[in-house]
């Protein structure tokens, strides 16, 4: 599995936000601790030694009995049961994805997402031997919006599961996905490979009776072998740890205030998330719904639930499991019961981490360094070879399709298309007759600029019209171009944002995840282009 690389920052699919923080620009370093690379690592270990093993081992102690609890009914490798032990243990750490629970594990960079986390564990074992590092997939399973979860694409054709859901996806039940999995199953064939895809999704979603179950029984079958620790922290006993910081939010608003005067730092980019007044949900089996603060009386949004102050003390006190952190609080709930030292996300996730770390430092928690998981491009060896065969970089196919169309035809073009050199003559000309009517007669100035302006529009025109006029002519050379890419870049968008694992599993079967393991390295930022033959 050959493998080339462009950068992130020259990819195009990257924010100027993260493109300036993996740039490490000046001006963002106030949002963030400290930039992921191997040796500040050393750094990140001891802050948060002593921030977390502060009362850390009655925490340990609760996450390595909820683990064991949520791991009994499942075939555990002999990988995971170690690493759940060693979260006893106040020198071990984590390195921490997270996932919504997206159907038949969603796109492709939910692999890329777990392979980062798995892959810089064990750097940083190699680097702090004294020390010990335990990749954890963070369930998303208290996100209730169930549209952005319930379909998957394999080969171009989406597999959508259409049924109501209001609560938490986590609680959801798997009843009806039966019919579901018999559609997907003749669509891909009855090859050794897909037979073993639609056991795995079998075992996953008919044997299990929610998403929460059926994505740990998924995820611990690709990964367990490589010591994959799952956390669904939609759990009674790990809130209880979290009281302190939500009655804060309850009685404060503590992270709105912080928040905001961070977005007033960012006002050059694009703001990810805003916050709330309150950025906790209320969650029941079948709801799960803001809380929000009217004259002094907490209110469910959207029901008649309502709370005095000390009611909603109390039902604190007594059901932390009632109250689910939103976008902004989640993150900090997460920092509070791991020993974590790094969160791994996309693009989109690593943006609004940006936006919190003053709120940590007001809740007194040590932030985690961020890092950008891996990003991929998988290519057949037919993909490949067509892409030399048309000398086409992977930057050219990674450039926006009429950018490319455009720069590849006045390539293939025996004459410039490219009228600058005119305009430059006409700018020029029109520049000493603006002089001339400056001096003589100032009416004749409005006439001037009029024509200037009407002649260059006609010199776009005609440079259009030719541009137009070679793409006929090169239109079989193009249209290779455009098919390539289309198949690279579906829907013109990432690869990895579209397509499900089992296209690929399909013809490269079990050697799909080693594969990517062996080739990704978590703290190279670049793009991965990998030739699978």
């Amino acid at each position: 599995m050959p493998t080339d690389c462009i950068s992130y920052q020259t990819s195009g699919y990257f924010s100027k936000l993260i493109n300036d923080y993996l740039d490490q620009k000046p001006e963002l370093k106030p949002l963030y601790n400290h930039f992921p690379t191997l040796e500040n690592f050393k750094k990140q270990i001891e802050e948060k030694k002593i921030n977390f093993n502060n009362n850390g081992n009655d925490k340990r102690q609760t996450l390595v009995s909820v683990l064991k609890s949520q791991y009994a009914e499942l075939n555990v490798s002999k990988e995971t049961l170690n690493h759940i032990e060693l979260l006893n243990n106040s020198n071990t750490f984590t390195v921490t994805t997270g996932h919504q629970l997206n159907l038949f594990s969603g796109p492709l960079y939910f692999l890329y997402k777990i392979i980062s986390t798995i892959n810089l564990t064990k750097e940083l074992k190699a680097e702090y031997p004294e020390y010990d590092f335990v990749p954890v997939y963070w369930m998303a399973t208290e996100d209730h919006d169930f549209e952005e979860i319930n379909y998957f694409s394999f080969k171009g054709k989406k597999f959508h599961w259409n049924r109501e859901s209001t609560g938490p996806v986590g609680r959801l039940s798997t009843e009806g996905l039966k019919d579901f999995l018999e559609i997907y199953a003749q669509e891909i064939g009855s090859s050794t490979n897909a037979n073993t895809i639609k056991k795995l999704f079998e075992d996953s979603y008919i044997k299990h009776d929610n998403l929460a179950n059926a994505t740990r029984y998924l995820a611990n079958e690709l990964f367990g072998s490589s010591g994959l620790v799952i956390l669904d922290a939609d759990n009674q006993d790990l809130k209880r740890s979290f009281i302190p910081y939500i009655k804060e939010e309850l009685l404060q608003q503590t992270s709105f205030k912080a928040v905001s005067e961070t977005i007033e730092q960012m006002k050059n980019y694009f703001v990810q998330v805003n916050p709330r007044e309150i950025n906790l949900f209320y969650i029941e089996d079948n709801l799960r719904e803001r809380i929000v603060l009217e004259n002094g009386i907490y209110k469910v949004n959207h029901t008649k639930i309502e709370f005095t102050e000390a009611e909603i003390l109390a039902l604190l006190e007594s059901n932390p499991e009632k109250f689910s952190p939103n976008v902004i609080m989640r993150p900090l709930y997460q920092e509070v019961i791991l020993p974590n030292l790094c969160y791994i996300g996309g693009g989109g996730e690593i943006a609004y981490w940006l936006e919190l770390k003053s709120f940590f430092a007001a809740a007194k928690v040590t932030f985690p360094m961020l890092l950008i998981r891996n990003s991929v491009l998988l290519v057949t060896e037919k993909q490949s070879k067509k892409a030399d065969r048309l000398n086409l970089t992977w930057s050219d196919l990674f450039t926006n399709q009429n950018t490319l169309v455009n720069r590849i035809t006045q390539k293939l073009s025996d004459f410039p298309i490219d009228f600058k050199e005119q305009k430059d003559a006409l700018r020029k000309q029109f520049e000493a007759l603006l002089e001339l009517a400056n001096h003589t007669d100032k009416s004749f100035l409005g006439a001037v600029k009029a024509q200037e302006v009407k002649q260059t529009k006609g010199l776009e025109n005609l440079e259009k019209r030719l541009l137009i006029a070679q793409k006929r002519k090169f239109h079989d050379e193009l249209q290779r171009i455009i098919d390539l890419q289309n198949e690279l870049f579906p829907n013109q968008s990432l690869q990895e944002r579209q397509a499900n694992f089992s296209e690929f599993y399909l013809e490269n079967g079990e050697q799909l995840i080693p594969q990517l393991m062996n080739q990704l390295n978590p703290l190279e930022h670049n793009f991965n282009i990998l030739t699978l033959y």
